[in-house]
Parts: C-alpha cells; structure tokens; sequence
C-alpha cells in the first residue's frame, strides 16, 4: 500500500476512535476538606465537556456519593452520563493539611461505556487547596491527572492533565453550590465545566 494511502487509512482510523474516547472525563467538584465523620453526601450536577482538535461538544450529567469515615477520609462513587457515554468510579481522599488554607490528596478509578466505541478504564490522582476567602464563600484549585487505556486495545494508554479552579459557596447549612472549570493541558483533556449543589446528610 502507497505511503499517502497508509496514513490516510491510519487518519481514518483515529477519527472514528477519537471523537467518543477523548470525552471520557474525570470531576473533582469538592474542595480540600473531606466529608465530616459519619455524615453521607449527595452532589448532583449538569457538565459540559468541550471536544478539543474538532471533536463534538458534549452536555451531560454528573453525581456523586460520598461517606465520612474518619475527621480527615472519605470516599466517594462517582457517576456521569452523557450522549453515548457512560461514566462510573470511586474516589477515595485524605486530607492532610487543616488551617486557612487546606491540602488534601485523592486516589481513584473510573471505567467509561462508550456506544459505538471502546470502553476505557482509568487510574485517577488529585492535589487539592482551598481556602475561604468570605463567610460563606470557599475557593479550590486542583490538578487532576488520570492514566488511562482503551479496554482490549494493545498500547492504547494516554493521560489526562486538568488544572481545574472551582468554588464552593453555602447556599444553606447542608447544602453547597459547586462549580468548578477543568482546564486541559494536553490534546487528549477536553476543557470542561460543571456546577450543581451538593447536600450532607447528618
């Protein structure tokens, strides 16, 4: 086959892959501090992911499910739905440093369901500081990396990079609205937007 004709085919190829794997995206909408002891929490939230290098745009919805187990660990479920695409993970953090400004670290995991294209799983890590600037308004700033390969498809892995601003302000004593913008630094981190609330349960 010509040279021209085995990348044209090779081209192709990523265009039809790409497109549905490159929004499978992670969210942290939480700032440093940690789910109090015993209590559960409910977030629920719309989210735009914004496709990079002409891949479509993609609105959908997120929600998660946290426990605290201990003063400064929890953990969290993780769920999102978007047009063709399914994600689902499981997030736990430890919060490592308390005072004005706070630090807390996060490991998890989410698997994507793909229609039409191949599922993929993932490896998440997280940094996270926050601090409350007013009374009822606290600001975060993370940087969320996640490793992560296309299921049954050799030497598929890639990685996602976010620097990702957020806020969360006191809409009422159990209820928080979050919002938070993941910035992408690499081709394959599609920049996305997401807010919503998030209610604890005491």
């Amino acid at each position: 086959m010509p040279r021209r004709h085995t990348l044209a085919a090779v081209l192709s190829i990523l265009s039809w892959t790409l497109p549905a794997t490159a929004l499978a995206q992670n969210f942290l909408m939480n700032s440093a501090e940690t789910i109090n002891r015993k209590n559960f929490k409910i977030s629920l939230f719309p989210v735009g992911l914004f496709g990079k290098n002409d891949a479509a745009n993609n609105w959908g919805g997120g929600a998660r499910f946290g426990y605290g187990f201990t003063d400064n660990f929890d953990a969290e479920g993780k769920v999102a739905f978007f047009d063709g695409l399914t994600l689902y993970g499981l997030d736990a953090e430890l919060w490592l440093v308390k005072g004005e400004v706070d630090f807390s670290v996060t490991l998890g995991a989410h698997g994507a369901a793909v229609d039409g294209g191949n599922d993929s799983k993932a490896l998440d890590l997280a940094a996270l500081v926050s601090g409350n600037v007013a009374r009822k308004l606290e600001l975060y700033g993370g940087f969320n990396v996640s490793f992560e390969s296309l299921n049954d498809v050799p030497d598929s892995s890639f990685t996602r990079v976010h620097l990702v601003p957020g806020l969360e302000y006191r809409l009422a004593e159990d209820l928080d609205l979050v919002a938070e913008f993941g910035i992408g630094l690499n081709d394959d981190s599609p920049h996305y937007l997401a807010f919503g609330v998030s209610l604890y349960l005491r």
